[in-house]
């Protein structure tokens, strides 16, 4: 993997540790999530008519996408509501890329060598290091940890089907726009039927902070997609988990998260695992 992807993986990685504290800071955390993607629609509707259209074959793709991204939302704003950011965010993201790793190949026909099946075993398990540390200083909290882990699997879910489909579009950012219209328009009216009245005062409250998520998870996703056209798919997921360094980072010093002392062992293996995929 070269080092220009590797940096620009790395840079996601910050951008989606970004905006996860967004939802997970004060507030409803399911009607964060709205405005946070909706955000993010918005700035994609916009650019869509500068960009080239997808290629047809890519469609079936984005459409399935949309559905299991839904699906995603709706867990995150689950998993914050129970715990801890420092304990869902890394069971979330720490078995995700394994969960890829183990079906790019016969889906994907991307059968990784030794050398990156060791980078993505080690930034696993220091995302996990982290994950087990925060279960047990939050009691062990059962429903975040099932809802963390439900949401692995659909992440590894989506992953697959946008690293398919953003290389038969042949227009990455067009691909990435669409993937956020079609999530953004039915979870906005889905929000305006079930929660009304509620969403517009929502959001002129947190005006600035929609702002910094919807730029944050609309230029990770995008490229983390760029990424998948120039590299493994199942390299690229496993790198851009080095956002947990980030949230991290994150939960400690704004979002005032107690964090274990384990983080140092967790942090050397994740950063072992990102020489290592760049080695590779």
């Amino acid at each position: 993997m070269s080092g220009t992807v590797v940096l620009i993986v790395l840079f996601a990685a910050f951008l989606h540790a970004s905006w996860n504290a967004v939802v997970k800071s004060e507030g409803d955390k399911f009607l964060n999530t709205v405005v946070v993607v909706t955000s993010a629609g918005v700035i994609a509707v916009v650019c869509l008519p500068f960009l080239p259209a997808p290629a047809r074959e890519s469609w079936p793709f984005l459409a399935g996408s949309a559905v299991v991204q839904l699906v995603y939302l709706a867990l995150v704003a689950a998993a914050y509501r129970s715990g801890d950011m420092s304990q869902a965010y890394p069971i979330m993201r720490g078995t995700a890329p394994l969960f890829v790793a183990i079906a790019s190949g016969p889906l994907v026909g991307e059968f990784l060598s030794a050398q990156k099946w060791s980078g993505i075993a080690l930034i696993c398990c220091g995302v996990l290091v982290l994950a087990l540390e925060a279960r047990r200083r939050a009691g062990a909290n059962r429903a975040t940890t099932v809802f963390a882990l439900i949401n692995a699997l659909v992440i590894a879910t989506y992953t697959l089907i946008d690293g398919i489909g953003v290389r038969h579009s042949g227009a990455p950012a067009a691909y990435t726009m669409w993937v956020f219209t079609l999530n953004a328009v039915p979870l906005f009216l889905w929000t305006i039927v079930t929660r009304k009245g509620e969403l517009w005062p929502h959001f002129i409250k947190r005006t600035r902070l929609a702002t910094v998520g919807g730029v944050g998870t609309l230029g990770s996703y995008g490229l983390a997609l760029w990424a998948m056209t120039m590299a493994p798919v199942a390299a690229v997921a496993a790198l851009r988990e080095t956002s947990i360094l980030f949230a991290v980072a994150i939960s400690a010093f704004i979002l005032k998260e107690n964090i274990g002392a384990k983080r140092l062992i967790a942090v050397a293996l994740i950063a072992a695992g990102a020489a290592v995929m760049r080695l590779a």
